[in-house]
């Protein structure tokens, strides 16, 4: 039997996987900041800022952002004078971000179609690997891992940051109310994309707790691996080294 793997709550090929999650965020390149305020009340910028707080970008740093499409985490990290590869797998998420950093002015920033699974990089070629509301849409997370160990350099960082599920009492049921019954009907009145938005949100239902996802980087070969819940577990941060 061939392998299957979850498309939100659909189990499906490897291959119509990647096809379907590449249709989703064409589907929604140009309304990627406004979906990401509807899934998290507007925190997603809060949270970004924190982020990138913990990341302590400086200046030459060499720094991937892996699945950066519209450029949020790139560009935070650049004004801190670090050098930024923005990659993503979505080449219409990329075109979005490109258009926002000439109209910022922002220049010094590559944009690459990447894989986050397969990276065209030699080992070794960074300081810092960023991913950001991206390791949940990936086929094999297993692979991305190990992808990111490889390029970073020794004493490199890993930091990740995803929606999870929450395990507040109270809150875990009244969120789980909301982006099941709430989020795709926005999602249909906004960008008239009802299934796009129901994929995000089952998708983020089935993304491994903090706990087991920091086992997940720690098999991937990182030490000192760190699972930070925000918001009742809601948003988590990973961190990783590679020694």
């Amino acid at each position: 039997m061939s392998e299957k793997v979850s498309f939100g709550e659909e189990l499906v090929s490897p291959e119509e996987k990647t096809r379907r999650v590449g249709e989703v965020f064409s589907s929604v390149a140009r309304r990627y900041d406004v979906m990401n305020d509807l899934m998290s009340g507007g925190l997603h910028r809060l949270w970004k800022d924190r982020f990138v707080a913990r990341v302590k970008p400086r200046t030459g740093e060499r720094i991937l952002d892996m699945a950066g499409g519209t450029g949020d985490i790139a560009f935070r990290m650049a004004q801190r004078g670090a050098e930024v590869t923005v990659s993503d797998i979505n080449a219409d998420m990329l075109a979005v971000g490109e258009e926002r950093a000439k109209k910022r002015d922002l220049t010094g920033l590559k944009w690459q179609v990447q894989n986050a699974e397969e990276l065209i990089f030699p080992e070794s070629s960074f300081d810092a690997y960023t991913i950001v509301f991206g390791i949940r849409n990936v086929t094999h997370i297993p692979k991305a891992l190990k992808e990111a160990h490889r390029v970073l350099k020794r004493g490199g960082r890993f930091y990740c940051m995803e929606f999870s599920r929450s395990d507040w009492p109270g809150f875990s049921e009244l969120y789980d109310a909301w982006s099941k019954n709430i989020i795709p009907k926005l999602g249909k009145a906004i960008a008239d994309d009802e299934a796009s938005y129901k994929y995000l949100v089952e998708s983020i239902q089935r993304f491994p707790r903090p706990e087991r996802f920091r086992e997940m980087v720690t098999e991937a070969g990182f030490v000192r691996a760190a699972a930070e819940p925000m918001l009742g577990g809601l948003v988590t941060i990973h961190s990783g080294w590679k020694i």
